[in-house]
């Protein structure tokens, strides 16, 4: 079905973002493509689609694939058939039976007079039968625009189906019709994408990063296991390295004390001898000749274990060198934070939610906001946070510190530097030296302290947040996320997961993977509908 050989690609100022990449994917293989941000999984896909060319290397395809893109920007000035590529055909069958047979309409519709049915069939498949193939994107929000794709899939026929992040902006009901098709498809799969739900659908996991591609058998639970039983070697190859260098500067030191005493003792010797004094300069330098290479000796193997050490360091994963260290609120565990009693809101004069919600939100609590795209979770955010009153019940906050973080990290979102961020968080007076370790604990390093802010990507955002969190060392009693994996990488997500189970205070999640929800403790859950 898909073979890459040798496959090459670099950027228009010449930086290669892959070298020589070589792999292969079988019929009705299902394949997680997965990395880290920016090693370059979305240009994979898209050179696979024909959207780039690579610099060197093949790409052999039995058939041309499908692609389901992450970003929909581009087609906004277009209508639904103009997205899908089908507005030539329509065109073409509407005028054939209208009596057009010209040989350009045969040639447009290809014999394939069912289109229409099938763009209307697949349209309500995916939840937009309220919509026709003339409704402009524009007018479509991010899910309905990602399923206006996958749609595309039955519209197309296809049986390669590629897909960048296809649950990014989906909410549970529409996920789920997502993985419904993965499991049941026939159809030959690459998915690029950081929910785990999703990828333990998958038979196959291929690992993109800087040293090349890995493949992996079974799904991401069972990838995650190889990659753990990986990394404990790896562990213990850093710690037998470490006990080799000690003990090659254990033995470098050893046999800079015997030469020292065995040339104190040839001395005395030569001096009770009465050696002429030209003669025991000879002897002397020859002597000093010897050790300095017995010296060099020692110090090459020293060397070449530290670097050995080094090497296998480097290979760890960053979230390994990182610790958040979130103090302890103020706050009992059990205390009443908020208390919601028939509370509703209207906009017109239709209700937002059919029945009034009543709820207590408790100190130490952790809960999900769960409900369709629109049923509202956005309004009850800024009623819990006190933006908005609702217009109905009565909703009871206790005196407490919130901290609201959206998908967009915005906290983070501003034209000042790295470090001049840090130090706006910085109340209790740290050094400078402190205030770049802790940027350096999180990752960024010399060359980022002076980058602005705003070229951040998605999971930088993430980690900068957090380690001005840490620097500031004034834990909030609520933690607010609005959509917090939207942007995230797998081991950005592992980074924020880390987090959030380290922090003791009360947690509000709005989040469509759930996935991420199990693995932060979610206990409760508020739905709307």
């Amino acid at each position: 079905m898909l073979v890459i050989q040798q496959l090459t690609y670099a950027h228009s100022d010449k930086t290669i973002l892959f070298d020589e990449l070589s792999m292969s994917i079988s019929t009705q293989q299902k394949v997680a493509l997965v990395g880290n941000n920016g090693v370059g999984k979305s240009t994979l896909l898209q050179l696979i689609a024909g959207r780039l060319q690579s610099q060197a290397g093949s790409i052999q395809l039995q058939e041309q694939p499908y692609y389901v893109p992450q970003v929909y920007g581009q087609f906004n000035d277009l209508d639904i058939a103009r997205a899908l590529g089908v507005a030539g055909r329509i065109a073409a069958l509407h005028s054939i039976l209208a009596g057009d047979m010209s040989e350009r309409n045969l040639d447009l519709l290809q014999d394939d007079w069912a289109i229409e049915e099938r763009c209307t069939a697949a349209l309500e498949q995916w939840g937009l039968g309220a919509f026709s193939l003339d409704t402009p994107m524009s007018q479509l929000s991010g899910g309905q625009k990602t399923k206006v794709f996958l749609a595309g899939i039955a519209v197309h026929e296809a049986s390669f189906v590629l897909m960048d992040e296809p649950s990014n902006h989906l909410d549970q009901e529409s996920r789920n019709l997502l993985y419904e098709y993965i499991r049941n498809t026939r159809h030959t799969l690459l998915v690029v994408s950081h929910d785990r739900t999703l990828l333990n659908l998958l038979d196959t996991v291929v690992e993109l990063s800087p040293k090349g591609i890995s493949l992996y058998g079974g799904n991401y639970e069972e990838y995650k296991i190889q990659k753990q039983t990986g990394l404990e070697a790896l562990q213990q190859a850093v710690h037998h390295k470490e006990k080799e260098l000690r003990k090659a500067k254990e033995i470098e030191r050893q046999a800079a004390e015997r030469r020292q005493k065995l040339d104190a003792r040839g001395k005395r010797k030569q001096e009770k001898a009465g050696v002429p004094t030209i003669m025991m300069n000879t002897l002397r330098n020859s002597a000093q000749k010897s050790t300095a290479k017995m010296g060099d000796v020692h110090a090459d193997k020293v060397q070449s274990i530290r670097q050995d050490m080094q090497d296998l360091r480097n290979d760890l994963p960053d979230p390994d060198h990182m610790r958040i260290g979130f103090a302890t609120t103020d706050l009992h565990q059990g205390k009443i934070l908020l208390k919601a009693g028939e509370i509703n809101h209207s906009f017109g004069d239709q209700p937002l939610w059919k029945e009034p919600l009543s709820f207590i939100l408790v100190s130490g609590s952790r809960t999900a906001i769960a409900g369709a795209n629109g049923s509202g979770k956005t309004t009850l955010l800024r009623m819990i946070m006190g933006t908005l009153e609702p217009q109905q019940g009565m909703l009871y906050r206790a005196a407490h510190t919130m901290l609201y973080i959206d998908q967009e990290y915005s906290l983070v979102q501003t034209s000042d530097s790295l470090y001049e961020l840090a130090q706006q968080y910085n109340r209790t007076g740290l050094q400078e030296h402190e205030i770049k370790n802790r940027l350096k604990r999180f990752l960024f390093g010399p060359e980022d302290w002076h980058k602005s802010c705003s070229v951040l990507s998605g999971g930088e955002q993430m980690r900068m947040l957090l380690c001005c969190l840490t620097i500031q060392q004034q834990t909030p009693d609520i933690i607010v996320l609005d959509e917090p994996t939207n942007n995230l990488d797998i081991q950005n997500m592992a980074i924020l997961t880390a987090a959030l189970n380290e922090y003791k205070g009360t947690l509000i999640v709005v989040s469509h993977d759930a996935y991420f929800l199990k693995e932060i403790g979610i206990k409760d859950q508020i739905c709307l509908s």
